[in-house]
């Protein structure tokens, strides 16, 4: 069975567009856990709508708001499934994306499925995106590192709950960067893993979502989340072994993306010399880092800038770039 796992909170503009694209798939041997987290727009009644109407497909769980990473913890406890996909609330699944999972499922045992996505508009134009450089096809973390610097977000696959239980790993609460926190860890865990070619997933790229907000003080999280994995991978003895990867994790979302973001609010803040520092002090040698001179251009750049603290022409790069 695979558990489909949805936290809501106060989304009810968007949550029929997620429900109604699992109903659309094939729903045998599967189960719709909708963790209404609080909400107050009216997205709870929602959820007990759809339940009431698909008793035997959906379950709703309500709890008082604790953030996406505890409601995604309430369904893993509550699951039946031996297989988890995580959904979030805005977005929508594959019309035939169960079906296309069940059959790499069929042709190759794994304890991860990997795919691609849509990244989709408001106005519905879908553009397909790889989630990183990774070929397709069956391997190990060990065999392909630089899955480890593939988009980390929780939803880009189907994973196998031992994975979860064997490695006691959850989702931390009430915390910003739970995705990144959980993800890098459990692919280290994964014994195989499968990267798809597929794009079974529409995420929708909307103002006012977490990932586009702008909150300031909240970029400072990012440290405190590479904290914890820099720490986990040293307890469990593989942070050598990924060092190269774990650098360039710490290159891309603490040094660079979250200079962006800062420098676009404000670019004196001294959270960007906080930024820096870090990345200073967890690889001292950042600069050789070999995924550097993998990035794309626009990010070769921003990063130049950022090594040389230019957060002005930073700001104006991206915002030339919108």
């Amino acid at each position: 069975m695979i558990s489909i796992i949805i936290p809501v909170y106060n989304v009810k503009s968007y949550l029929a567009r997620s429900v109604e694209s699992i109903l659309q798939n094939d729903t045998t041997d599967l189960e719709l856990l909708l963790v209404d987290d609080g909400s107050s727009d009216g997205s709870e009644k929602l959820c007990d709508d759809y339940a009431a109407a698909h008793p035997d497909l959906i379950r709703v769980i309500h709890q008082k708001n604790q953030g996406p990473g505890c409601a995604r913890n309430t369904a893993i406890a509550a699951a039946r499934g031996e297989w988890f996909l995580f959904l979030d609330s805005d977005d929508r699944l594959a019309p035939d994306g169960i079906k296309r999972l069940r059959e790499a499922m069929a042709r190759e045992p794994a304890d991860v499925y990997s795919f691609q996505f849509y990244k989709e508009a408001l106005d519905g134009a879908a553009t397909p995106q790889r989630s990183g450089e990774t070929p397709d096809g069956s391997f190990t973390l060990a065999q392909h590192p630089e899955f480890l610097l593939s988009q980390p977000s929780c939803w880009l696959r189907l994973w196998n709950r031992s994975v979860f239980e064997k490695n006691d790993l959850l989702f931390p609460p009430v915390v910003w960067y739970e995705d990144i926190r959980t993800v890098t860890k459990l692919l280290a865990c994964a014994e195989k893993i499968v990267n798809l070619p597929d794009c079974l997933y529409y995420y929708l790229d909307r103002p006012g979502s977490i990932m586009n907000s702008s909150q300031l003080p909240r970029n400072r999280d990012i440290m405190t989340a590479f904290d914890d994995i820099l720490d986990w991978f040293r307890k469990n003895h593989l942070f050598d072994q990924y060092k190269d990867e774990l650098c360039a994790l710490t290159v891309q979302h603490v040094l660079l993306a979250a200079s962006v973001r800062v420098s676009r609010i404000d670019c004196r803040s001294e959270v960007l010399q906080e930024l820096y520092a870090y990345t200073e002090k967890a690889f001292p040698d950042w600069v050789d880092n070999p995924y550097s001179k993998r990035l794309p251009r626009l990010k070769r750049v921003a990063l130049s800038l950022v090594r040389r603290r230019r957060y002005r022409l930073l700001a104006f790069l991206f915002k030339l770039k919108g």
